[in-house]
């Protein structure tokens, strides 16, 4: 069984862009979560964070990240977001899509990866 914490658009600002001249100012960008834990059974009988994902800490590290240094690519952002969150949280599999928007012909440009914690071999 899984269960999902879900942080949909998340507004933050980072310098990323393939020229120089997109890095110069942060640009908007949505970032979307969808994290699975095995189960919330625990967290709700106790009513305990500690037994949950804290999503507020989440979304604090997801702008940390951000904005922590300039790329040039959206799946740099993805992967480091990612990598982060199932290294230091109870998140088992993330889904994570950011989106950006660059193209004056489009709504929106995104990357979207879907990663897990590593199992052991056994």
């Amino acid at each position: 069984m899984s269960d999902l914490i879900r942080v949909i658009d998340l507004e933050v600002f980072a310098r990323i862009g393939v020229s120089d001249a997109e890095r110069r100012q942060a640009q908007r960008l949505l970032v979307s979560l969808e994290m699975s834990a095995d189960s919330f059974s625990h967290a709700a009988g106790t009513d305990n964070l500690a037994w949950t994902i804290n999503y507020a800490d989440v979304v604090e590290r997801v702008r940390q990240l951000a904005t922590k240094r300039s790329r040039k690519l959206l799946e740099t952002l993805a992967e480091e977001i990612a990598f982060e969150l199932l290294r230091t949280s109870a998140i088992k599999k993330i889904t994570l899509e950011i989106k950006k928007f660059v193209l004056p012909d489009a709504q929106y440009v995104s990357v979207k990866i879907e990663r897990a914690q590593a199992r052991p071999p056994f």
